[in-house]
């Protein structure tokens, strides 16, 4: 009786802390056949394609941004700031619903020292590598071979973030 009870403590908790993440929130509850993914393969390619053509993945570009040479980078970064902002906006104000009709909720985020963590850390392998997590594969396909050791990276990363998940500051 005494370990369902440490169980089900256990579990609560690691529900709480679940539920600040909004894919656990909002993750559908329909299933879709394998053939189903294809069209984020196609939006994916797409977006690479215009990552190149912006010059986003480009490292001279990211180091201009850090040495604040020029507003390129962050010309970009502010316009996807406007338009996310915009289409939270859109979205809450007319109740759009997914393309399968499910609705859209926003759940408030409480703020914590482990976002500023984080950052920093994010900053500093941003500025070390000349690469975020979205372009990394866009970089690679542009044939920047050297871009695997940074892929590899952020994957043993995320597999260490993911061990250490409960002991961090959340």
């Amino acid at each position: 009786m005494e370990n369902s009870t440490i169980v089900n403590t256990a579990f609560d908790t690691d529900h709480e802390v679940r539920a600040q993440d909004t894919i656990c929130i909002n993750e559908s509850h329909l299933t879709h056949k394998w053939y189903h993914n294809i069209k984020y393969i196609l939006v994916g390619i797409l977006f690479g394609i215009a990552f190149v053509k912006a010059e986003i993945i480009s490292w001279f570009r990211i180091q201009e941004m850090f040495r604040l040479q020029s507003f390129h980078m962050f010309g970009v970064i502010g316009s996807a700031v406007i338009v996310g902002a915009v289409s939270v906006w859109l979205i809450k104000r007319y109740n759009v619903k997914t393309i399968y009709g499910e609705h859209i909720e926003f759940h408030p985020k409480k703020f914590n020292k482990g976002q500023i963590y984080g950052g920093l850390l994010f900053g500093l392998g941003w500025a070390m590598t000349g690469a975020c997590p979205g372009p990394l594969f866009a970089q690679l396909g542009t044939g920047a071979t050297a871009v695997i050791a940074v892929i590899l990276s952020a994957i043993a990363g995320t597999w260490i973030y993911g061990y250490f998940r409960e002991k961090l500051p959340h």
